[in-house]
């Protein structure tokens, strides 16, 4: 990925700016929502698109003291970036590089013996105890150790803890409705994870930190916080949920800003097709302005005919297919600059649409519109510094 350290000179086809003040600012904003635990900041794909080593530098100046990534190969990229602060993986196939994670003072997560017998074995050969987190399934049901053969788990990381090949570290799961306030799964699975963290406990298990809160339970679930929580989206200004409330109803503000330059204004008839398919037609003579960026760049080919965008003070609305690496918009008549600035998302200060808007427009969520943004469309990073 390219990464511009500060607003270029000249304008650039197309550029993600990345506010890291602002990302400061949603840590903070959630440190405050959970106060009695400690945050991790999740910076996996990349920082959800944002540029996943910046985001962490930023994250833990403004006091997260743990960072999660999902795979084992993000997690190492944050220790040869010089990031020393913990960090938790939890996303592992057989035959992954354990030894390294275990020699880089990676967490690793086990969901079942296989994991946990790989791991030991990368201990054994590195000749170090590996710092291991349990997860149970409390009812996701994806990734996570089901109640029934958790007694096996915990029994044998017990006995690897004993003979110093591994320190339980944790004791975690993850919440599936979170986002649904009200959804009759959030008590279910937090009853369960009380009974299957006191089950570990029992039996001698004393972990650092007991985890299940993700972003919209660090919101609006404080019964979810425990020891630590993890938050992904929010940490990036986005709600999790358009139920749950607004970035500014949270304190948070959106940290990606996705714009490009007008590469084309043009006079054109009416009845004019536009785009592959003809799928717009201009119902009268206007003006067409083409955008440089299409889905080989992330946007959204669902967003055909939706998707919203800022081009000289309006909003114009994506005018037919999104191809390749273009899409039209069209300007009813104005004529603005070639190299004019087209704003796809940001925060919404200037009238601009959001991710949220994205989403909407696409039938998605905004997850999905900010993590899809691809390698071409370079980062710009301002405000690096700490404030002080």
């Amino acid at each position: 990925m390219t990464e511009t350290a500060a607003v270029p000179t000249a304008p650039l086809r197309a550029r993600a700016e990345i506010d890291l003040a602002a990302l400061r600012a949603n840590v903070r904003a959630l440190r405050a929502r959970a106060k009695g635990a400690a945050l991790m900041a999740v910076v996996k794909s990349d920082g959800y698109g944002h540029g996943a080593v910046p985001c962490a530098r930023a994250a833990v100046d403004a006091g997260a003291t743990w960072l999660g990534t999902a795979t084992p190969e993000e997690a190492l990229a944050l220790r040869a970036a010089g990031l020393d602060t913990r960090v938790l993986c939890w996303l592992w196939v057989p035959g992954g590089p354990w030894r390294q994670a275990v020699e880089a003072d990676i967490d690793v997560s086990l969901s079942g013996l296989w994991a946990l017998r790989e791991v030991t074995e990368a201990a054994r050969q590195a000749g170090r105890p590996a710092r291991v987190q349990l997860k149970a399934d409390t009812g996701l049901g994806r990734n996570g150790c089901q109640p029934a053969d958790w007694p096996e788990l915990v029994g044998e990381a017990l006995r690897a803890e004993r003979a110093g090949l591994v320190r339980v570290t944790g004791l975690w799961s993850h919440l599936a409705c979170a986002d649904e306030p009200g959804h009759p799964s959030i008590d279910a699975q937090l009853a369960r994870f009380r009974e299957m963290v006191a089950y570990a406990e029992e039996q001698g298990v004393r972990p650092e930190v007991r985890h299940l809160a993700n972003s919209p339970a660090t919101l609006t679930l404080p019964e979810t916080h425990f020891d630590l929580v993890r938050t992904g989206i929010a940490l990036y200004g986005i709600s999790p949920s358009p139920e749950l409330g607004t970035p500014a109803d949270f304190g948070l503000r959106p940290v990606m800003t996705l714009s490009a330059s007008l590469a084309l204004v043009k006079h054109v008839p009416g009845g004019h097709g536009v785009s592959y398919g003809h799928h717009y037609v201009t119902p009268g003579a206007t003006t067409l302005g083409l955008v440089p960026v299409g889905y080989a760049d992330g946007i959204p080919r669902h967003a055909s005919g939706t998707g919203p965008v800022l081009v000289d003070g309006k909003w114009r609305t994506v005018a037919g297919r999104v191809a390749m690496d273009q899409f039209v918009v069209d300007l009813g008549g104005d004529e603005p600059e070639v190299g004019a600035e087209a704003v796809l998302f940001g925060p919404g200060d200037r009238g601009e649409p959001t991710a949220e808007d994205w989403a909407q427009a696409c039938g998605t969520i905004a997850y999905e519109i900010v993590t899809r943004i691809g390698t071409r469309v370079p980062r710009v990073y301002v405000n690096g510094e700490q404030e002080g």
